[in-house]
């Protein structure tokens, strides 16, 4: 082969690559998770997919309430235990009322930190955890106290400190600074 010949090969290869790329991350972008009716799209921050789920929007103003907006826009990783509207409606009358006001923001930020891990763990990984911890396992909170996941057939459910159970409805939704799993409960420190 000559040297021609190899430039015009390893040319070829180059380009093979960049366009593989390419491809790769346009294929990212398209594999988009519907939530709350909008597509999740991975090239997307937590908060910038969020506020497009009509499911949640209890939980994006309590975010916004909190104060953690700019938190959850950030590098992170974070995975996110998002409760829906339905959950947010299961709290006693006048609970989520009581905790959007300026003077409750503490318990506001304890209890939504408490649906956040620092890192991200995709489903897959959880029930790894799960299956190697005897079927329970423990994981630390960005609030400081453990949450208890743990399996029952095809699903995954994670227990708060209150004893409390949340069903993952809708698992692995990727974002650009982590992971969301939806739940069908609101957890409590």
């Amino acid at each position: 082969m000559n040297t021609r010949s190899k430039i015009t090969m390893l040319g070829m290869v180059a380009l093979s690559f960049a366009f593989s790329g390419t491809v790769t991350a346009q294929s990212m972008k398209e594999k988009t998770v519907m939530v709350g009716g909008a597509a999740m799209y991975p090239s997307k921050n937590i908060i910038e997919n969020a506020v497009n789920s009509k499911d949640h929007k209890t939980l994006v103003a309590a975010v916004k309430a909190a104060g953690l907006v700019e938190t959850l826009e950030g590098k992170g990783p974070f995975t996110v235990f998002a409760p829906t509207d339905a959950a947010f409606a299961k709290l006693p009358k006048g609970t989520v009322e009581n905790l959007v006001k300026p003077e409750n923001k503490a318990m506001l930020t304890k209890i939504l930190t408490y649906h956040v891990l620092p890192g991200k763990f995709s489903s897959k990984d959880v029930w790894a955890a799960v299956k190697a911890n005897g079927g329970k396992a423990m994981m630390k909170t960005v609030e400081g106290e453990q949450l208890t996941f743990w399996t029952k057939g095809k699903d995954l459910y994670v227990r708060d400190a209150k004893g409390n159970d949340a069903k993952v409805t809708i698992a692995d939704v990727n974002q650009s600074n982590g992971v969301i799993h939806v739940i069908d409960t609101v957890l409590m420190p």
